[in-house]
């Protein structure tokens, strides 16, 4: 994992929870968390390499060759 990266994407995290929440003072909880949880999402999400993973298919593939090649016996 590249920290740089990561320490960045949680630096404008840190941003944009400082720029909103004054004016998130007068809203519900609900909403307040609902900030903060997106936020962490994205930040954990940024943690991974999303770019170099194989996608849905690969998976459904993977998981049902074997089921294919007994169906054709």
């Amino acid at each position: 994992m590249r920290w740089a990266a990561f320490l960045s994407i949680a630096f404008i995290a840190s941003l944009i929870i400082l720029y909103e929440w004054p004016k998130m003072k007068q809203k519900p909880a609900k909403d307040k968390m609902a900030l903060i949880s997106l936020l962490l999402i994205g930040l954990l999400l940024s943690m991974f390499h999303l770019q170099e993973m194989a996608g849905p298919t690969s998976w459904i593939e993977a998981l049902f060759k074997p089921l294919g090649e007994f169906m054709e016996r």
